[in-house]
């Protein structure tokens, strides 16, 4: 079976495939591909290993009508029209769970990092700005015993709120398509509606999946929901926030402060009037930014395509209706 990688993967996945006799093509050239260049890749291949969010849509699957398997070098997978997937028999792997400790790492990290000012003191050291103590410098707030609300209690969630709990004994609620009495019982963590979820939380972390019917919902109206010292994280999807209301709503003083590991549009312009804010901070995308995550993700991708090389079902599979 031959296979595509529209970028290369950590060596551990590279060897797993090799060793399992899969034929890898992996172009020299980065993305973004263009759609000549891509297409004459894929003609060639039975396979495609997908980094990034590249459209999977019927578009592309009318293109390149050889390609029977597509393996997702993540855990989203909204990029992917499923329904067409589906139409098609082709499944799709992700790689949910291997990044759940990095991902919520940075999601604490952005946390603590907005709280404190990190991003505005940190650029007053590298100005030559720090002129001793000053007791009229900005104030940063405690976390100590405040409410964390979790929008989307899956396995990231999960590690966020267990942490916040732990470091800070801060209180947890949290809104999901349904309650998650095992998590419940583990975190003491309390369910409630969205707009509970606004108007108590201290801190408002979204680590839900995104799909369709949810772009844009931290828009301005659901940001004046919020308390005006809360602070909002995300390092789900870009998608899921308006960037000028949130410009808006900080700048305007009806949240605290922003951290974000994935912006919308990405990759953020250097420009966006919200990296002028001394209470945001923002991360270029480094939820699964480690080497033990990456790795993982890699073995995964691995793993769902030779079991696909030897007709068995992918192993990490987001539409395993595909198999009957």
């Amino acid at each position: 079976m031959r296979v595509f990688l529209n970028q290369p993967i950590p060596a551990i996945g590279i060897q797993m495939m090799e060793e399992a006799g899969l034929d890898l093509i992996i172009p020299e050239l980065r993305n973004p591909f263009s759609d000549h260049e891509r297409i004459k890749y894929l003609k060639l291949c039975d396979a495609m290993v997908n980094v990034g969010l590249e459209p999977i849509n019927k578009s592309f699957f009318e293109k390149n009508p050889q390609i029977k398997a597509i393996a997702q070098f993540s855990v989203g997978y909204n990029n992917v029209d499923i329904d067409e997937a589906n139409r098609l028999k082709i499944p799709i792997g992700n790689t949910p769970g291997v990044l759940s400790k990095a991902t919520s790492d940075v999601a604490f990290l952005l946390m603590q990092f907005v709280a404190r000012l990190g991003s505005f003191y940190y650029d007053k050291v590298k100005s030559g700005d720090w002129h001793g103590f000053d007791m009229e410098d900005l104030l940063g707030i405690e976390l100590y015993g405040k409410t964390i609300g979790i929008f989307g209690m899956g396995r990231i969630g999960f590690e966020m709120a267990k942490k916040c709990k732990a470091a800070f004994g801060m209180n947890v609620i949290y809104h999901n398509r349904k309650p998650n009495p095992e998590y419940e019982k583990v975190l003491g963590a309390k369910y409630v509606s969205f707009d509970e979820l606004l108007k108590d939380s201290d801190v408002v972390s979204v680590h839900a999946s995104f799909s369709p019917g949810c772009e844009e919902l931290f828009n301005a109206e659901v940001f004046g929901k919020m308390k005006t010292d809360a602070i909002f994280i995300n390092t789900a999807r870009g998608d899921f926030h308006n960037e000028k209301d949130l410009y808006n709503a900080l700048n305007e003083k009806k949240i605290w402060g922003a951290g974000l590991d994935v912006t919308n549009p990405e990759p953020m312009s250097r420009h966006n009037q919200l990296l002028k804010l001394p209470n945001v901070c923002v991360l270029p995308h480094i939820g699964s930014s480690t080497v033990e995550a990456r790795d993982g993700m890699a073995r995964y991708v691995a793993e769902n395509l030779i079991a696909f090389s030897k007709g068995q079902p992918m192993p990490h599979c987001v539409n395993p209706e595909v198999y009957g």
